[in-house]
């Protein structure tokens, strides 16, 4: 499997694609972490499985590849369990997981637990609209997962700076790093978010609408958008002055091996 891994920056680049042609742009533009999903069946659409192998087969290992497993609010943890088991088999690195708000939610941790354990690397995605207050990281970091993000579930509503204050965020990544795990911020994420949110130290920030023609997250990533997201991260004052710490290498983010 592939590691989490960064060229000289401190803050990496999701980049959410939903075809092979995407993924290629991406990988060229410099994305850090090539992300599949299917923005037109919510937050966490899932691809097939055709288009997902095809993306493996063509980044090849040279970033790292997660993918999620759709919008299964339910949290009913056998189907969770088999949902996972399934995506990690088309041979992505990271499978990531719609933590819904639920009574099951425990029930579901505990089940995933055992895929962790066996290699499979889990991201746990929380949703800033859908009241996650706790952000309970140690219990992701002892359930094995590899990382955890803060995302939004309901799209068109601006971004999460706008649901959660910097500080709450800021809380969720040390948080989020505190219990070795991986921290990711994302949802509508605009060009305006970036500055902000890298003085926050997240190991990566995810992007799909802002990468695509118009704005629009169900449209087609676009190449002059795609760079200019690209540019504000690797511009930042912050991310040049990040030679001063440590930067990504795979031993440190190959949780839980230490997303």
């Amino acid at each position: 499997m592939k590691s989490l891994t960064t060229a000289g920056t401190s803050t990496g680049m999701l980049a959410s694609v939903t075809t092979c042609a995407e993924a290629m742009l991406a990988l060229e533009g410099g994305a850090d972490i090539i992300d599949l999903k299917n923005p037109s069946r919510g937050a966490l659409g899932a691809l097939d499985d055709k288009t997902i192998r095809a993306v493996v087969a063509a980044v090849a290992g040279r970033v790292p590849v997660s993918a999620t497993v759709g919008d299964l609010v339910e949290m009913e943890s056998g189907l969770i369990s088999r949902a996972v088991e399934h995506m990690a088999g088309n041979g992505v690195d990271y499978v990531k997981i719609g933590f819904f708000p639920s009574p099951a939610s425990a029930a579901c941790l505990d089940a995933l637990s055992a895929h962790a354990g066996r290699g499979i690397r889990l991201v746990a995605v929380l949703f800033g609209d859908l009241g996650h207050e706790g952000f309970p990281a140690p219990d992701f970091a002892a359930a094995g997962f590899a990382g955890i993000m803060l995302d939004t579930a309901i799209k068109g509503g601006g971004s999460i700076r706008g649901r959660i204050t910097d500080s709450r965020l800021a809380e969720f990544v040390a948080a989020a790093q505190a219990s070795g795990l991986l921290a990711g911020l994302a949802g509508s994420l605009a060009i305006a978010d970036i500055a902000p949110l890298l003085q926050l130290r997240p190991d990566y920030l995810g992007f799909r609408g802002a990468l695509c023609d118009g704005g629009i997250r169900t449209g087609r990533l676009d190449a002059d958008a795609f760079a200019r997201v690209r540019s504000a991260i690797c511009s930042s004052t912050h991310q040049r002055a990040a030679a001063s710490r440590p930067t990504w290498t795979a031993t440190a983010l190959a949780r839980p091996a230490k997303l």
